[in-house]
C-alpha cells in the first residue's frame, strides 16, 4: 500500500483559496464562493470559516466574508471603500440620506455613519459590521425609486439621485442628519444644477408619505419665494391635520398655512450650518 502524501491536501486547499482570492473580489458570499471553486455550499461555508479562523479572511456577517490584505496589521480594519459590502449585507438596498447627500455635493459636513435604505427587515437601525457604522432603514421593495447606479471596485451599487435624496430627508428628517442640515442641504440643491421641482413633486407623490408636502412647500417658500411653483404645488396638495417639521424636535409655533409645526430656534441664513 502506497501511503497518502499529507502535502496533496494543502496543496489543493492553497490552490482553492488562491483561486478564490483572484476571481472573488472584494466581497465573498458562501454563494458566489461556491461558484468559484466548484464545490458544494455546505464545504464553501466549512472552507470559508476555516479561511477566516487562519487570518486569509475576514468575517463581516454571517455567510459574507472579505480578504484580508497581506500588509494589513489589524483583522478589523476598516474596508477601504466601505460601500462595496452593502449589497451583500443589506441588499436589495440604496444608499441614501446624508451619505447620498455628500455624494451629490449637497453638503460639507461628514458623516461616519453610512445610511442605507433596504427592502430587507431592519431589526436593529444602528449597526455596526467590519468596524463599519451603518444606519439601516426599511423601505418597500415598490418604493426603490430614484436611483442611480455607481460602480465601486467593480461593484454595482445604487444611491438615491440628489431629488430622491431631499424627498427621503424630508420625509425623515433624521436620516438628513436633522432639519437644520436637511435645510442646507436643500439650499445647495435649490441652486445646483440637480434641481427638478416637478421631480420632486412627482417623488413626494409616489413616496406617500403626506407630510413631505407641508415640509417642502414650508422650505420652499422661505427659501424660493412665495410665487415659487413648487410653493403652488405643495399647497393644492396638502393634507388634513398638523405634523411636526421634524418629529425629533418639538415644534413651539405653528404655520396654519402649512399645518405645520416648527422649531422657533431655525436658521435659514446664507452660511451653511456647521
Amino acid at each position: 500500500m502506497i501511503p497518502s502524501n499529507p502535502n496533496t491536501g494543502r496543496s489543493r486547499t492553497r490552490e482553492r483559496l488562491g483561486k478564490l482570492l483572484r476571481e472573488g473580489g472584494d466581497v465573498l458570499t458562501v454563494e458566489n464562493a461556491a461558484r468559484i471553486l466548484g464545490i458544494s455550499s455546505e464545504e464553501t461555508a466549512k472552507a470559508l470559516a476555516r479561511w477566516s479562523s487562519q487570518g486569509w479572511l475576514s468575517r463581516i456577517k454571517r455567510g459574507v466574508y472579505v480578504p484580508v490584505p497581506i500588509e494589513s496589521i489589524s483583522r478589523d480594519r476598516a474596508l477601504e471603500d466601505a460601500w462595496i459590502i452593502i449589497p451583500d449585507l443589506f441588499g436589495p438596498a440604496y444608499v441614501g440620506g446624508w451619505s447620498a447627500a455628500e455624494h451629490w455635493d449637497l453638503t460639507e459636513q461628514i458623516f461616519r455613519d453610512i445610511c442605507v435604505f433596504t427592502s430587507r427587515a431592519v431589526a436593529k437601525r444602528n449597526q455596526v459590521i467590519h468596524n463599519i457604522p451603518f444606519v439601516a432603514t426599511h423601505v418597500d421593495p415598490d418604493q426603490q425609486f430614484g436611483t442611480k447606479t455607481v460602480w465601486k471596485k467593480e461593484k454595482k451599487l445604487s444611491v438615491s439621485d440628489p431629488t430622491r435624496t431631499i424627498v427621503d430627508m424630508l420625509s425623515n428628517p433624521w436620516t438628513g442628519g436633522g432639519i437644520q442640515h436637511v435645510i442646507d442641504c436643500f439650499k445647495e440643491y435649490a441652486k445646483s444644477s440637480h434641481f427638478n421641482a416637478e421631480q420632486l413633486v412627482e417623488y413626494a407623490e409616489r413616496l406617500g408619505n403626506a407630510a413631505v408636502f407641508k415640509r417642502l412647500g414650508f422650505l420652499a417658500e422661505s427659501l424660493l419665494g412665495e410665487d415659487h411653483l413648487l410653493v403652488d404645488a405643495c399647497k393644492s396638495r396638502l393634507s388634513k391635520g398638523n405634523a411636526q417639521l421634524d418629529p425629533a424636535l418639538k415644534g413651539d409655533k405653528l404655520i396654519t398655512r402649512w399645518r405645520l409645526f416648527i422649531p422657533s430656534k431655525l436658521s435659514f441664513g446664507t452660511e451653511r450650518s456647521q
